[in-house]
């Protein structure tokens, strides 16, 4: 036989194959491939799906995905905290101080969020607090970094890092803490009071530029006493047990008007009085407090 005759005996048992039960079927490229591109979608987003516990009605349940509105929160202040590097990186230290702020109103505004739409969830506590050690931990230090404490040298950047180590040494001792201190208080200086702090007085300061020595000297003593507050055993007022819906006096309201109006003025002073009389207020309760004789 011939190899033309072998070729076309081959051709023509192939053909008569076609259509039989367990005989090899010709594959239609273009189907297998989309196939294969919706298990890989689907594989992926099975793969990162976030699954946590949680306990509704008494009973634990396993809940999939996370709760958009308060995470939407922690991400713009997450951005307002790393557009406040970048800035102090550029030179621009009011909109780096100023975005330092607005992290602060927008971290405080995600937990209320979360608690008055009953969105609260392990992941938006953990996705929280990383944020926080960006915004309140890295973002100050940075900031005061770049604009002043680098001209000091190798104790500049020393005390930086003291500042972001301590911010992180604050978060998680906040985190195992929670439910097992009174609310009312908390232990050590809260990161965001130390990170206004921080910022008020590169606001402050830098307007008017304060290029001295001695403007040198009080950053590095802010930054340190800033960062060591956070870790140390002074109770801060937490002002968690403020009761909002009910009824107070015109007065009040009048205070926060005014209170309102003194800061439009001067902002950035104004705030660094502001913050810095709260963390003063630590200490100085904490020295009160040990004066006072016992009954």
């Amino acid at each position: 036989m011939t190899q033309d005759a072998r070729d076309q005996e081959h051709s023509n048992s192939d053909q008569s194959n076609l259509g039989q039960p367990g005989a090899p079927q010709p594959e239609n490229t273009e189907q297998s491939e989309v196939g294969g591109n919706e298990d890989l979608a689907t594989a992926f987003l099975r793969e990162t799906e976030v699954v946590e516990e949680a306990v509704e009605n008494g009973k634990k349940i396993r809940r999939k995905g996370i709760y958009l509105l308060p995470n939407l929160f922690t991400t713009s202040a997450l951005f307002a905290g790393f557009f406040a590097v970048v800035a102090g990186i550029n030179g621009e230290f009011t909109s780096a101080a100023v975005a330092i702020f607005i992290a602060m109103v927008l971290d405080g505004l995600d937990g209320r969020v979360a608690r008055m739409t009953n969105t609260q969830s392990e992941f938006g506590a953990e996705y929280d607090s990383l944020a926080d050690m960006i915004s309140f931990g890295m973002a100050p230090a940075l900031v005061a970094f770049t604009w002043i404490l680098q001209d000091i040298g190798k104790t500049g950047w020393v005390v930086a890092f003291l500042y972001v180590a301590c911010a992180a040494l604050r978060l998680a001792r906040f985190n195992v803490q929670i439910g097992s201190v009174d609310k009312k208080w908390f232990i050590g200086l809260p990161s965001p009071s130390a990170a206004a702090l921080v910022a008020a007085s590169v606001w402050t300061f830098h307007s008017f530029d304060a290029d001295a020595f001695g403007f040198k000297l009080l950053m590095l003593v802010v930054v340190a006493a800033a960062g060591v507050l956070m870790v140390s055993n002074i109770r801060y007022y937490s002002f968690k047990d403020l009761d909002f819906k009910k009824p107070v006096p015109f007065v009040v309201l009048l205070a926060i008007v005014l209170a309102f109006v003194l800061i439009s003025v001067e902002p950035s002073v104004m705030l660094l009085l502001l913050f810095g009389t709260y963390v003063a207020s630590g200490p100085v309760l904490a020295v009160m407090r040990k004066a006072k004789p016992k009954s």
